[in-house]
């Protein structure tokens, strides 16, 4: 079974990745689980391209993703689990989908943090677009 992980750093995410952790007993073959971590930089916007350059840019959006993604991954490898990091740069939602459509990921499991129905209406969320965008099931965590 392949599953992709979206890591934001959030405590949120931290329980999808317990969550994962937790029900991998479930499987009829717990070694056959593949992991796919990933972390979704936004893109840098306005014209910053004439104070850094796209390989400082690119460094940047490396070590923030790997900063988020260190507990989760050690979390996951400490549990004897199959981990692959990918780091994105873009919209996360679109993101999300189009690289669990990519690696064929039979599941999506993402943490959501749980606001209340208006909030969500108010300032969006990025689980309700990965859900609408997603060709695979969603798994939501809270």
């Amino acid at each position: 079974m392949r599953v992709l992980l979206p890591i934001d750093g959030s405590p949120c995410s931290r329980h999808a990745v317990e969550h994962v952790i937790a029900t991998r007993v479930l499987l009829r073959d717990p070694e056959a689980l593949e992991i796919h971590l990933v972390n979704v930089q936004p893109a840098v916007s306005g014209d910053v391209s004439q104070f850094v350059n796209a390989d400082q840019i690119a460094s940047y959006h490396r070590e923030e993703s790997a900063k988020a993604l260190a507990e989760a991954g050690a979390l996951l490898e400490a549990a004897g689990l199959n981990v692959t990091i990918h780091t994105v740069v873009g919209h996360a939602a679109e993101e999300i989908a189009k690289l669990a459509d990519k690696l064929k990921c039979d599941q999506i499991v993402m943490g959501t943090h749980g606001r209340g129905a208006l909030a969500e209406l108010l300032v969006g969320s990025t689980t309700l677009r990965v859900v609408h965008r997603s060709k695979v099931p969603v798994l939501l965590v809270k």
